[in-house]
């Protein structure tokens, strides 16, 4: 997992508590993501779904730095970046992007 540069322990207890309520919130972001990313390795991504799932990769990205996930960040405007040029053509990158956002923010250990 990433580290945060070094915080007061009022600031680290406070993000702390704002990961933790937000974390339903990025599941869900997550899991547009990844029925976007489904929709485009099966060639079915429609302009509905990719533009839902472009708004939440934006939201991510302005969002991640604050919890100290540089690189959950740099990946999210992958993402962003990667549906705005995106058609509708079948695609393995935006699935390789969202699984790698979900293990930066997520590890499993």
């Amino acid at each position: 997992m990433e580290t945060a540069a070094p915080q007061s322990s009022p600031t680290s207890a406070l993000l702390t508590r704002l990961w933790e309520r937000n974390t339903p919130i990025l599941l869900e972001r997550l899991a547009t993501l990844d029925a976007a990313a489904q929709a485009a390795a099966n060639g079915t991504l429609d302009e509905t779904l990719r533009t839902a799932a472009q708004a939440q990769a934006h939201n991510l990205a302005g969002s991640l730095g604050m919890f100290g996930y540089p690189k959950g960040t740099a990946i999210a405007r992958e993402i962003e970046e990667f549906l705005d040029t995106a058609g509708t053509e079948p695609s393995q990158r935006l699935s390789q992007l969202t699984k790698s956002l979900r293990t930066t923010l997520f590890p499993t250990p």
